[in-house]
């Protein structure tokens, strides 16, 4: 389930630090964690007993924020009051007006110590995609594009990722990983074997290299983290439906409800 969200700023040359994405997932999260027991309610009132559904409540991705900008130092400019951002939930379709009820109207606040901004949220327009079409079953190849940085990393001794580039030979190994991880805390372990036994992911280089850009989340707290994630590149995906539909959804790699890994079905 995805949507686009318009913003319109409540003042004009609005300035949030460059780092935004961790400071626009906590307004996304304070926004769920306030509707937890409405959507329970909601799943009730709807006959979704699955526990799952609830944890995918949880489960989303978000795109960098577009409109137009100017890079000053470590902030952002907005040269224009109006921006959009998707945001993607993996929950039943029959949720869709609910999620647009949550975030309609709703005034938020991207900040951190040195800047802040307010924004309207004017519009919550739900963006189909052709994977809702394909059943659960059906495996489907496709091509997916980072919306947003995409981490992908392995766990040193020290506990810290250690990042990968989409170049490197274990990318793909711990892409799938998380991805079965995703898929286990949503479904359980039961089928996870037999869902991704289909599957296959492939990197596919564009005309220029990948990109690297360096995230601070947690800016200027003792949790301050440094993570690092690529885009300009694509992945092709082959898998069942269901398992399709997690990743598009939910994001791909770490750190998606921090805004990255969101994808852009093409």
């Amino acid at each position: 389930m995805r949507f686009r969200v318009k913003l319109k700023a409540t003042q004009p040359a609005a300035v949030i630090p460059i780092n935004y994405p961790y400071a626009l997932s906590a307004v996304i999260s304070r926004i769920l964690h306030q509707a937890d027991e409405d959507y329970a309610s909601f799943l009730h009132d709807k006959g979704y007993a699955n526990p799952g559904s609830l944890k995918a409540f949880k489960l989303f991705s978000f795109s960098e924020i577009r409109t137009a900008f100017r890079i000053e130092g470590d902030r952002f400019r907005f040269l224009s009051d109006e921006a959009i951002f998707m945001i993607s939930f993996h929950l039943p379709q029959v949720a869709e007006p609910f999620i647009q009820g949550l975030f309609q109207g709703e005034v938020i606040e991207i900040a951190d110590r040195r800047s802040q901004a307010a924004f309207i949220i004017t519009e919550v327009l739900p963006t189909p995609t052709p994977l809702e079409d394909i059943p659960d079953t059906a495996v489907t190849e496709v091509m997916l594009q980072p919306f947003s940085p995409l981490v992908c990393g392995t766990k040193n001794d020290r506990g810290y990722y250690d990042f990968l580039s989409p170049q490197h030979p274990d990318f793909v190994k711990q892409l799938v990983h998380t991805w079965r991880e995703k898929f286990i805390t949503m479904y359980g372990e039961d089928e996870v074997d037999t869902i991704f036994d289909p599957v296959s992911v492939e990197v596919v280089m564009m005309e220029r290299p990948p990109k690297s850009r360096l995230v601070t989340i947690k800016a200027d707290t003792p949790q301050e983290t440094k993570i690092r994630g690529y885009t300009n590149f694509r992945l092709k995906v082959k898998g069942v439906g269901q398992a399709l539909k997690l990743l598009a959804d939910a994001g791909a790699g770490v750190y998606n409800s921090a805004g990255m890994g969101s994808l852009h079905i093409l």
